[in-house]
């Protein structure tokens, strides 16, 4: 063959070649924009950056009613555009990936259904949702649509707390009796921890010992029972009416384990760090919570010795706190939304699903229940709007 031809032959190839290869390429690279809202929420823990460096998504825009907030979203991001109004942007850009940011949650119901309703997968900050029958909606019509929908709850991702539940159930500590979980307290201690943090630990409490039978809980504000009149929208986080800076939870689980929840005004520095203590028959585990958690070991305690002398191992080995190039929360949430997007393409639900999340929030709503009504409430519960707001 001329040898003219013969080269002639190869470039062709090879450009043939490439073309498919970069359209391969352009095939899978998903389409994402972010929705924020500067002064109400703003973007959590860093959800503007949720998609930073992916070279399988191209963020298209970032809409946010703030000027100057969106501005600084964008270019965080590295979108191309910015919106004033989300809804604007759904009909325009049609995302296949949508990332919800504001940490107070009372725009979370009307951002995400808007988004199912343009056919995106959807990942939301913390707290998911107002009520459960917000939840509900959001649940349902990501089913119906065929839509996946992940949560950053990024404790659960942990490489660490993934390996734990592996060993728990392959028997670390022998029979799983109880889970005893506290909140962060501080200034926000009782009702708005719970709503905040409490979730997370709950997030756990449902991995560790599956779903919740009943509850009842005790609830002081102020020293006193708390009552519906003194429910109050949550001071700084907006995560709905809050009640009481003293709460003691007691979860009864479909597994047989107790699972108890305490924050208290006071009680922060005796408690020690927000997390929770698992207690088996062979040992007990001690995890702080957190995007990188602690874990701690102590086999066989003996607390009928006379001397106690109780050797706490590290168990989870180093903090795996990067990811990807990323630490922090950036490297939380992208464990997160790697799983998410691997659901996606295998159409399963992510490990951080909504209907997880939904969980959490009943756990809480559930204790918000048993606290004013004073009487065992039973799961699911029946009451899908706010247990702090009279019907």
């Amino acid at each position: 063959m001329n040898p003219s031809l013969l080269t002639r032959r190869r470039l062709l190839l090879t450009s043939a070649g490439f073309a498919v290869t970069h359209a391969a390429q352009a095939a899978s690279t998903r389409k994402a924009a972010i929705i924020g809202h500067t002064g109400a929420g703003d973007y959590g823990h860093g959800i503007e950056r949720v998609f930073q460096n992916m070279s399988d998504v191209s963020v298209a825009a970032v809409a946010d009613p703030h000027e100057g907030g969106r501005a600084k979203a964008q270019a965080a991001s590295g979108a191309a555009k910015g919106y004033a109004d989300y809804r604007e942007m759904l009909a325009k850009e049609k995302p296949e990936l949508v990332a919800i940011g504001p940490r107070w949650a009372t725009e979370h119901h009307a951002m995400a259904m808007a988004a199912l309703e343009s056919d995106a997968h959807l990942y939301l900050e913390k707290p998911f949702t107002i009520t459960l029958a917000e939840a509900d909606d959001i649940v349902g019509l990501a089913k119906k649509n065929h839509l996946r929908v992940a949560v950053a709850h990024v404790t659960r991702m942990a490489p660490a707390v993934r390996r734990l539940e592996k060993a728990l159930r392959e028997g670390l500590i022998g029979d799983l009796l109880e889970i005893h979980t506290v909140g962060k307290m501080g200034d926000r201690a009782g009702g708005q921890d719970m709503m905040v943090l409490g979730l997370h630990v709950f997030d756990l409490a449902r991995l560790f010992a599956g779903d919740v039978k009943w509850c009842q809980a005790c609830i002081q504000h102020q020293g006193k029972p708390a009552t519906l009149a003194a429910a109050k929208e949550s001071p700084s986080d907006k995560v709905g009416p809050v009640v009481g800076d003293d709460i003691f939870a007691h979860f009864a689980m479909e597994s047989g384990v107790n699972v108890t929840f305490r924050s208290r005004v006071g009680l922060e520095k005796a408690a020690g760090p927000f997390g929770m203590e698992i207690i088996g028959t062979k040992g007990i585990v001690r995890l702080n919570s957190g995007f990188a958690p602690g874990i701690s070991l102590l086999k066989e305690p003996n607390r009928s010795a006379t001397t106690r002398v109780e050797n706490w191992q590290d168990w989870g080995g180093e903090n795996e706190v990067t990811f990807e190039g990323l630490s922090g929360y950036d490297a939380s949430h992208r464990r997160v939304v790697r799983d998410w997007l691997q659901a996606i393409a295998e159409n399963r639900e992510p490990l951080g699903s909504g209907e997880r999340a939904m969980k959490a929030i009943e756990m809480a709503h559930g204790v918000f229940q048993a606290g004013i009504e004073g009487k065992r409430v039973e799961f699911p519960l029946v009451k899908r709007t706010h247990p702090l707001i009279a019907a």
